[in-house]
């Protein structure tokens, strides 16, 4: 139950801060290493196809772990929890500071991946645990500034210093804001966990959803690498559709389960899944097209195509609390339609003028492209966080943190699967044009789904 004062204690807002900051570091990171592809391609010898894994198997991970923290936050209590997502993070953050090879790099991030696994659930349910009803859409909204934020302002931060320094300084900067973190959370977080009774966690879930997970995004890897009419793409992705079938049956009738898949019949809240999950996936995606851009075709720096991306980091941070704030007030339907036109109106631009894009052009559409996005993105969370109650919130947390992430990795995947396609056959920079618009493409017509779905449920349902 929430409590019934409309006021927060400065203690609940300072845990929901650290906890977040600790989510920021791990999204900061990662969206950082994008703009540092280029360098890392020519210092390690390493491909398009394999870099991106820096980023889709991190996400990869984030999501995996998120599958299980359904379990975790109803087994274990909030301070021990975070406390051991803050050590990962650092044990990470040294190893890939120090790599001395990609493979070590990679491990790195993966171990990072672990701690914003645990962290970003975590924050949303202290939010829902002890955040009135009244407020939810107003904190709700800065826990998605932090969550959308960091990717924005990751290229700004991984342009800058790889261009006056080395990509390793990417790592040396979160160094002591970690220790800050750490401090801050054993201070403020309190709180027990809900408890499962006898429940023992679901192992072969776990691992035939990462099967799933993993299965579909090596399908779009082996595009990348083969083509798209390669077996290598064929072959996983028959294989994932298996696994998907089997996984439905175990959902169905296994008898210990991640989390309970019933939410997912509430119509509504399927529906703020989708638009949760789908401008995840266009978040995440422009992060790496974009930068990619700018610096194949327009020939710009990692510290410019980083910086082309803030002043629509800016704006985004500004709007998703007020976007909380109107939820608050009307409901979900005026942020959310807001938010599918902006980002429709922003893809239709960028896919229509890819050839005669600019640095400039890119940075103003992307403003109205983060106008949009956190409109919506905190919106959705937070009204999928009303179809619930009771414990069913854990659930329902761990679902949309899972499927954020999985939005973030499959994005990857499918945009540089897309541009290494087409690498196969001609050149770099007509690969990376051609690529982006096809690209483009199919952010919009993913776009306009999320659109046509806000839609369908203000005129079967009423706004809670």
């Amino acid at each position: 139950m929430h409590p019934e004062t409309k006021s927060v204690p400065t203690k609940t807002k300072l845990s929901i801060l650290a906890v977040g900051l600790l989510s920021f570091v791990g999204i900061l990171v990662e969206t950082s290493m994008n703009v540092t592809f280029p360098t890392l391609i020519k210092t390690m010898g390493v491909t398009l196809d394999t870099v991106q894994w820096l980023t889709t198997a991190y996400l990869l991970v984030v999501t995996i772990v998120m599958s299980t923290t359904a379990y975790m936050l109803k087994r274990f209590n909030p301070r021990p929890l975070f406390l051991y997502a803050v050590a990962i993070c650092l044990i990470g953050g040294l190893l890939c500071l120090f790599a001395p090879s990609f493979p070590i790099l990679l491990a790195g991030r993966l171990l990072q991946a672990v701690a914003t696994g645990i962290s970003t659930p975590l924050m949303f349910q202290i939010i829902f645990a002890r955040v009135p009803h009244t407020q939810l859409g107003v904190y709700t909204g800065f826990a998605s500034v932090i969550v959308s934020l960091a990717p924005a302002l990751g290229p700004t931060y991984g342009g800058v210093l790889t261009s006056i320094w080395s990509w390793r300084a990417v790592f040396i900067g979160i160094l002591p804001l970690l220790v800050i973190i750490a401090a801050l959370g054993a201070t403020t977080i309190t709180g027990k966990a809900a408890g499962v009774g006898q429940q023992r966690f679901d192992y072969l879930g776990m691992v035939i959803l990462a099967a799933l997970f993993a299965g579909i995004v090596l399908a779009f890897n082996g595009a990348g690498t083969y083509g798209w009419t390669g077996s290598s793409f064929w072959l996983w992705l028959a294989g994932s559709i298996v696994i998907a079938l089997v996984f439905a049956i175990y959902a169905r009738k296994g008898t210990r389960k991640l989390l309970n898949y019933r939410i997912l019949k509430l119509p509504v809240l399927r529906l703020r899944l989708l638009a949760y999950f789908g401008l995840q996936f266009i978040n995440i995606g422009l992060s790496l097209v974009l930068p990619l851009l700018a610096q194949t075709v327009l020939g710009a720096s990692a510290m410019t195509a980083g910086l082309m991306l803030l002043p629509g980091a800016l704006v985004g941070a500004v709007t998703a609390p007020l976007a909380g704030r109107v939820y608050d007030r009307v409901g979900a339907t005026i942020p959310l339609l807001f938010s599918s036109i902006m980002v429709c109106v922003a893809l239709t631009l960028l896919w229509v003028f890819t050839d005669s894009l600019t640095v400039v052009g890119i940075a103003g559409l992307y403003v109205v492209l983060r106008l949009g996005f956190n409109s919506g993105f905190g919106v959705a969370i937070s009204d999928g966080s009303m179809q619930v109650s009771g414990t069913q919130k854990s659930d329902q947390n761990s679902l949309f943190s899972m499927m954020q992430q999985y939005a973030g990795s499959l994005g990857t995947s499918v945009m540089s699967a897309v541009i290494a396609a087409f690498t196969l056959s001609m050149t770099t920079t007509s690969a990376t044009v051609l690529g982006a618009e096809v690209d483009f493409a199919l952010l919009l017509v993913l776009g306009f789904g999320i659109l046509l779905a806000t839609v369908y449920t203000r005129m079967g349902y009423t706004d809670n």
